[in-house]
C-alpha cells in the first residue's frame, strides 16, 4: 500500500502521506564515515524513473569572479528524457548578472558513462579520473574552454553517498545522492559577448590559478517529495576548502535533516562526515515570498571524536541574488513540482569577495588555524 501511495503521489503530483522515519534511511547512518571516489564513482546513472542528475561546476576566477556551470538530465517518469546546460556569472555587469540556459540537443554517454557529449558541448572526464574538459559553443553569449582538475582527493560521505526512501531500504522507491571535488584547479576561460573570464593556463603558479568545486548529485525522485529546504556553502582558503550540503525532508520523511560535508587541503582529506550543522542566527521575512531570508550564518564541522572541528560565522551581507526556480528552469522540469499547494521554491544566494568579515576556523588536534577566503552559499526554500 506505501508504494502504491508514493508511485500515484510521483506519477499525478499529489501530496505524500506521512510514512514516518521508518521510509528515510540516511546516508549518515551508515557505518563507514565517508569513502573517496573513484572514476567508476564519476559514472552517470542516467536512470530511466523520475530523477534529476546533475553535474555541478561552482567556478572563482584569480580575481573572485564566480561562475557556475551545470548540465541537468531529467527524466519524468521514463516518458522523456532532457538534458539542459545552465551557465551563471555573478555581478557579470555591475549588479547583474549573466544568465543562459539552453536545451541540449543529440545528448549521449561514452561507452564508460564518464563523459557526456550533446551539439556544440562535451564535459569529459580525462583518463585519470582526475580532471573535466568542459568544451561549449551552445551560446554564444558564454563560451566555455576550461579545465577542472581535483587538487584533493573527491569524496562522498558512506560508502555511496546515498540516503534512500522507502520501507524497505534493499527496495528503495527513490533517493537522494552527493559526490563531491571541494578542492580544485581551474584553467582557461569563459568567453562572453562583452568580457572574457579567465581562469590561469596549466603551468603557472597555483596562486594563479582558478578555484573550483564540481558535485555529481542524483535526486532520484520528484524534488520537492525529496527535501524541503536546502543548504549549501563552500569557502576557499589559500590552504583550505570547507564544502557542506544539507537537505530537510517534507513532513512526509518526519522532517529528517541530513548534512553532508567535510574539509580538504590540496594534498588530502582533513574531516569528511555528517556531523555538521549549519544555523541562521538571524533572519528577516522577505515581503514578496514570506520566506525567512537568511542574514548571518554558523556552519560548523566536527568529527565524532572531537579531534577535529571547523566553524565558518558571520554576517552574509546583502544577497547576491534570489532565483525563483519556477521562472528559470525547463517547462519539462516544472512537471515535476507543478500542482503542488505549497510548493514554491526560491534559491537565495550570497558571496563575498576575498579578505571580506568571514573567517574560517580550523581545529585539528591542538593546532588551531583561522583563514579568510572566498564564500560562496545558498539557502533554498520549497515547500
Amino acid at each position: 500500500m506505501n508504494w502504491l501511495k508514493s508511485t500515484l503521489s510521483y506519477t499525478v503530483g499529489t501530496a505524500e502521506p506521512e510514512y514516518g522515519p521508518g521510509a528515510i534511511h540516511p546516508v549518515t547512518a551508515q557505518a563507514q564515515p565517508y569513502s573517496v571516489l573513484t572514476k567508476d564513482d564519476l559514472k552517470w546513472k542516467a536512470m530511466q524513473s523520475t530523477n534529476v542528475e546533475t553535474q555541478i561546476f561552482y567556478l572563482i576566477t584569480p580575481k573572485g569572479e564566480i561562475a557556475s556551470i551545470q548540465i541537468i538530465y531529467n527524466n519524468v517518469a521514463g516518458l522523456m528524457v532532457t538534458c539542459q546546460l545552465n551557465v551563471k556569472i555573478w555581478n557579470h555587469a555591475g549588479t547583474s548578472h549573466l544568465w543562459t540556459s539552453d536545451p541540449l540537443e543529440n545528448h549521449c554517454f561514452t561507452e564508460d558513462m564518464n563523459t557526456l557529449f550533446a551539439d556544440n558541448l562535451s564535459i569529459a572526464l580525462n583518463a585519470a579520473g582526475d580532471a573535466y574538459e568542459i568544451k561549449s559553443a551552445r551560446n554564444d553569449s558564454a563560451l566555455i574552454d576550461l579545465v577542472v582538475k581535483r587538487t584533493a582527493p573527491g569524496f562522498q560521505i558512506g560508502s555511496d553517498g546515498t540516503t534512500y526512501y522507502g520501507t524497505d531500504q534493499a527496495n528503495p522507491w527513490g533517493e537522494m545522492r552527493h559526490r563531491f571535488w571541494a578542492r580544485c584547479a581551474v584553467t582557461g576561460t569563459i568567453r562572453t559577448t562583452e568580457k572574457e573570464y579567465n581562469f590561469g593556463s596549466e603551468g603557472s603558479e597555483a596562486s594563479s590559478l582558478g578555484r573550483g568545486v564540481f558535485i555529481h548529485a542524483i535526486q532520484g525522485m520528484k524534488p520537492h517529495h525529496a527535501a524541503a529546504r536546502w543548504n549549501f556553502v563552500t569557502f576557499q582558503t589559500p590552504s583550505y576548502s570547507a564544502i557542506m550540503m544539507e537537505f530537510t525532508t517534507p513532513p512526509s520523511y518526519a522532517s529528517t535533516r541530513v548534512n553532508v560535508g567535510g574539509i580538504v587541503t590540496d594534498t588530502e582529506i582533513l574531516y569528511a562526515g555528517g556531523d555538521n550543522v549549519v544555523t541562521y542566527p538571524e533572519t528577516k521575512e522577505d515581503p514578496e515570498t514570506q520566506w525567512p531570508e537568511p542574514t548571518s550564518a554558523e556552519y560548523t564541522w566536527q568529527s565524532k571524536d572531537g579531534a577535529f572541528s571547523a566553524t565558518l560565522k558571520g554576517p552574509l551581507g546583502d544577497r547576491l541574488d534570489r532565483v525563483d526556480v519556477l521562472h528559470h528552469i525547463p517547462g519539462v522540469i516544472k512537471s515535476l513540482v507543478g500542482g503542488v499547494v505549497g510548493t514554491k521554491p526560491y534559491i537565495y544566494q550570497f558571496a563575498n569577495a576575498p579578505n571580506d568579515s568571514l573567517v574560517l576556523s580550523v581545529k585539528n588536534g591542538d593546532q588551531t588555524v583561522e583563514e579568510k577566503g572566498t564564500f560562496f552559499a545558498e539557502a533554498t526554500f520549497i515547500s
